[in-house]
C-alpha cells in the first residue's frame, strides 16, 4: 500500500471476503509459465498469504515482499521463511532492489499511487534479462460502489474533509499500459477480466469496500463522522446493490498486465 493513502489498513477486515479478493491474484499467478524466478520482489505485498503461494511455487526463489503498512506487515511475518521470504516495511514507489530480480509482481496496490506510469519504467529496468513485471489493479472505478464514494467525498457535507481522497480512475485500460510497456520493448500481454460475484451477509458491498476503497476516508474521520458518513453511505448503496434472495452482485472488474524484458 501506498503512503499516499495516509490510511490505517486491517487484515481482518481486509480479509473479510479473502477468496474473492484472492481470485485475481491467481489468475495473474496462473499466467506466469516459463522458467522459475531466482529472485522475486512483491511490492504491496498486504498481510502476506498470497506472497506464501508464490513461495510454495517457487521452492528455491528468494523471495523480497514489501508494504507500507506496518498494520500488514505485521501480519504478514507470520509466513516467513528464514532465508527465503522476508517481510519489510517500505514504500513502493521507492523501492529499488540491491540487484537486478526476475519476477517484479505487483497485486492491487498500483491505483494507490497515483504517479505509477511513470514508475513503470524503472520497475522495468529492475528486471534481469528475460524478466518479467506482472501486476492487477482494479477497473471498477465507474462502478457505483466507487461513483458513489466520490460523489460524497466531493459534497457540501464532506468536501472539506475527504475531496482530497478522491481520484478519478487512477489506472489505465490494458491498452494503455500495453503501449507504455511495449514501448519500452517489452513483450506485453495485457488483458481484463470481471468477475461477476455474489456477496453474502448484511450490507456485504459496505464491507467489500470497508477493506479497500473506504480506508483512506475512515482515518481522516472522526468516530462520529465515519460512522455518519458510512451510514449515508449504505444506504446508497443498498439502492444500487439490491439484495436478491441469493444474495447480492458485485461486478468486480480487474486489470492485468504481464510484461517480459526483451532483451538483445
Amino acid at each position: 500500500m501506498s503512503r499516499e493513502t495516509a490510511a490505517v489498513w486491517d487484515p481482518a477486515q481486509y480479509g473479510v471476503f479473502g477468496d474473492e479478493r484472492a481470485r485475481p491474484f491467481n489468475e495473474l499467478a496462473g499466467r506466469l509459465g516459463g522458467p522459475p524466478p531466482a529472485r522475486v520482489a512483491d511490492l504491496g505485498c498486504g498481510s502476506g498469504e498470497l506472497t506464501a503461494t508464490l513461495a510454495a511455487r517457487w521452492p528455491d526463489a528468494v523471495i523480497d515482499a514489501l508494504d507500507s503498512s506496518p498494520e500488514m506487515i505485521a501480519a504478514a511475518r507470520e509466513h516467513e521463511i528464514p532465508g527465503r521470504l522476508a517481510f519489510r516495511v517500505a514504500d513502493v514507489a521507492a523501492w529499488e532492489p540491491e540487484q537486478p530480480v526476475d519476477l517484479v509482481i505487483s497485486n492491487a496496490v498500483l491505483q494507490w499511487v497515483p504517479e505509477h506510469p511513470d514508475l513503470l519504467p524503472r520497475w522495468v529496468d529492475a528486471l534481469a534479462p528475460g524478466g518479467r513485471l506482472a501486476f492487477q489493479v482494479p477497473g471498477n472505478f465507474d462502478a457505483p460502489s466507487h461513483v458513489l464514494l466520490r460523489e460524497m467525498g466531493r459534497s457540501p457535507k464532506w468536501g472539506g474533509r475527504i475531496a482530497h481522497l478522491q481520484h478519478d480512475a487512477p489506472v489505465l485500460d490494458p491498452a494503455g499500459y500495453l503501449d507504455l510497456l511495449a514501448r519500452l520493448g517489452c513483450a506485453v500481454d495485457a488483458w481484463e477480466t470481471t468477475y461477476t460475484q455474489v456477496l453474502q451477509g448484511e450490507d456485504p458491498v459496505l464491507e467489500w469496500v470497508k477493506g479497500t476503497a473506504l480506508r483512506p476516508v475512515l482515518s481522516a474521520l472522526g468516530p462520529d463522522e465515519a460512522g455518519e458518513f458510512l451510514a449515508e453511505y449504505r444506504e446508497r448503496l443498498r439502492r444500487a446493490y439490491p439484495a436478491a434472495p441469493y444474495g447480492t452482485v458485485f461486478p468486480f472488474r480487474r486489470i492485468f498486465v504481464i510484461a517480459a524484458r526483451n532483451d538483445p
